[in-house]
């Protein structure tokens, strides 16, 4: 997840400054980049589950559950391994032009832009000639925290600087292989690419030329300069990389103009939370409005061809994209789902007109649905009490989306398409973020990571799919389509409610069979059906209170079929467990390590590099690749 602006302020005011004494040895061990292997724990109460997916036989989960953890180091089960590859400031691998790590942060701009950058999140494997021991990965980049990009933080802040923190942004494509028992980056390599905040990116879909997404710098509306804040990510048939713009808003400024509705309802401020606006002008919201409308979409990378430009695929709407996820029709046709990770936004899915198209006529399948996603219909959902629901289409003329209403064309209503879930009566959610599609049997699941303000003052209240109030804890919601993918019925329940049930307070209990946890955010089914669950409990969160019990931010496996969640992996202080991809044998996985040691209080500038962790490398904290793997070779989780 991106930096919930709102979220955090809120959680600003009311944290202790100085959260649990790490320092306590009975509380943790002290790992500078170490990789520690446990062997498991206990299971925790079990309650009756509800789950249905993969029929009940022989047990889904073969590893041991390890314990929870507030050690500085990654945490695996007996008989797996865990290293180490791609950590931020690492060179891509771009063939003359690979600047080494500087532990000083010395490295300037021009060198951070052909490097891995920061905050890892969604993340891809691309095997190449079908192998599952060389391939490519695609990952974002989330976000930057000044205070480890630069030697001195934010102060004697500068262009130069903002530069960096934009070259810092993104998404990366590296190279690797399996040499032996180890993987490691391919450098140099043909592949390795890095698209910044200031990369061409095409327009595409409905909004392409649109009178809203034209500035000064492009007067044809048709060409954005960059993208950043993406967070999780989707993996088409086709073979592309689908990337979330997450919370865009943060990086532009009002100044003291007044916000229009339509800036305000996005959450527009006076001053953006990185400062870009200071020295890039293109981010001073008053003198570039339109702007800001070229951020919040889905963008499409092409990992197999390195001179492929990157298109945002605007027919998917605008929103603070946590990821998007494909599914497909029995008739072909590519459905693309998404959440919004903000309080209170929505649920979309998208059905593509087209079929997806094979390769052929000398075009990769990737060049064949170039076209793909910018043309279908976007829907938004609404949950209601008695367990049905609707995808409430998105299309100008129907309904409440019309001139008189402010929406004057298609493109309007995908550059305004929170107003229009707004009039359509969707259902505003708690934080959707990650979703996993089971294709076979149509049910699709979606993290809810929490919302701390559902029922608070002057915010909406509880509802059926949203039920607790003061949602510390989050919950995975689910549905089943009403026929195919495409269908606009669906009925829905929760597969599980996070929490501890040793807390007092009933909605931070929880129905958890196994292994406790909270804040799930990262999810994915592998081929076995197993699904993997990864959590984002803040700073300001982890281990105390109610999340006193529960330890640094994991990874768990779910047997759907017996509700069983059994705790896989556990992190570095501070820092959230993210994207999983596996290789096609399964017996490789890659995960992110985001934000180790991140500040309770603000992200952009910590007080000291490795205050609270010095993950992985014993220094300056870094975001980094894990891989994981099996000692025997077998198959991950089995």
């Amino acid at each position: 997840m991106a930096k919930d602006f709102d979220a955090m302020e809120d959680s600003n005011r009311s944290a202790n400054p100085s959260i649990h004494d790490i320092s306590d040895p009975a509380r943790r061990v002290w790992l500078q980049g170490g990789l520690v292997v446990l062997a498991g724990a206990a299971l925790g109460p079990l309650v009756a589950g509800c789950a249905t997916g993969p029929k009940v036989g022989a047990p889904l989960l073969g590893f041991k559950g390890v314990p929870v953890s507030t050690a500085d180091g990654i945490t695996v089960p007996e008989g797996y391994v865990a290293s180490v590859i791609a950590a931020w400031g690492e060179p891509i691998g771009v063939p003359g032009n690979m600047p080494a790590w500087r532990e000083d942060a010395s490295a300037s701009a021009a060198d951070q832009a052909v490097q891995m950058g920061m905050h890892h999140d969604g993340i891809h494997f691309y095997p190449l000639t079908g192998s599952s021991t060389r391939g490519l990965l695609a990952m974002n980049h989330e976000y930057s925290d000044d205070g480890l990009l630069h030697a001195d933080g934010m102060k004697t802040w500068s262009a130069e600087k903002v530069k960096k923190a934009q070259a810092a942004h993104g998404v990366a494509v590296i190279e690797v292989e399996r040499r032996g028992d180890a993987w490691a980056m391919v450098r140099p390599s043909p592949y390795a690419r890095r698209f910044t905040a200031s990369t061409p990116f095409a327009i595409g879909g409905p909004a392409a030329g649109h009178a809203l997404m034209k500035t000064a710098a492009d007067p044809a509306g048709r060409t954005a300069l960059g993208t950043f804040n993406n967070c999780a990510s989707g993996q088409t048939p086709w073979g592309t990389y689908l990337s979330g713009e997450e919370n865009f808003s943060g990086y532009f400024g009002l100044g003291d103009a007044k916000p229009s509705p339509h800036q305000q309802r996005w959450g527009l401020r006076k001053t953006g939370f990185y400062r870009w606006e200071e020295h890039d002008e293109r981010f001073d919201a008053a003198r570039h409005p339109n702007e800001f409308n070229r951020f919040g979409w889905v963008v499409e990378i092409d990992p197999m061809d390195p001179a492929s430009t990157p298109v945002k695929r605007t027919a998917l709407g605008r929103a603070a994209h946590e990821g998007a996820w494909v599914a497909v029709t029995k008739d072909g046709r590519a459905v693309v789902y998404s959440g919004e990770d903000a309080r209170f936004e929505y649920i979309y899915k998208f059905v593509s007109r087209d079929r997806i198209a094979p390769a052929g006529n000398g075009l990769t399948r990737a060049q064949a649905n170039r076209e793909l996603l910018d043309h279908g219909t976007l829907y938004v959902a609404r949950f209601d009490a008695d367990g049905s629901g609707r995808w409430l289409p998105l299309v100008h003329d129907t309904g409440p989306l019309t001139a008189a209403n402010g929406f004057n064309d298609a493109g309007e209503v995908v550059i305004k398409a929170r107003q229009a879930s707004d009039a359509l009566g969707a259902t505003k959610m708690d934080r959707p973020e990650w979703l996993a599609i089971d294709q076979k049997t149509r049910e699709v699941y979606c993290t809810l990571t929490n919302n701390t303000s559902r029922g608070a003052k002057d915010q909406p209240g509880t509802d059926a799919a949203n039920p607790r109030a003061n949602n510390t804890m989050g919950e995975i919601i689910r549905w089943k389509e009403e026929g195919d993918f495409d269908a606009t019925a669906m009925r829905w329940d929760h597969l599980v409610f996070a929490g501890d049930p040793a807390n007092e307070r009933a909605d931070a209990k929880g129905n958890v069979r196994g292994d406790i946890f909270g804040c799930p955010d990262g999810l994915t089914l592998d081929a076995r059906g197993v699904m993997w669950i990864q959590t984002d409990a803040h700073a300001t969160q982890m281990n105390k209170g109610e999340f006193a019990r529960i330890g640094n931010n994991q990874m768990l496996a779910m047997d759907r079929a017996s509700g069983e969640v059994r705790r896989f992996l556990t992190g570095p202080v501070n820092c959230e467990i993210t994207g999983v991809a596996l290789t096609p044998d399964g017996t490789t996985m890659f995960i992110n390590v985001q934000h180790p040691g991140e500040t309770p209080s603000d992200r952009s500038d910590p007080a000291e590099p490795g205050k609270f962790s010095k993950w992985p490398t014993g220094g300056r904290p870094r975001s980094a690749t894990v891989v994981i793997r099996r000692v025997d070779g077998g198959v991950i989780g089995a």
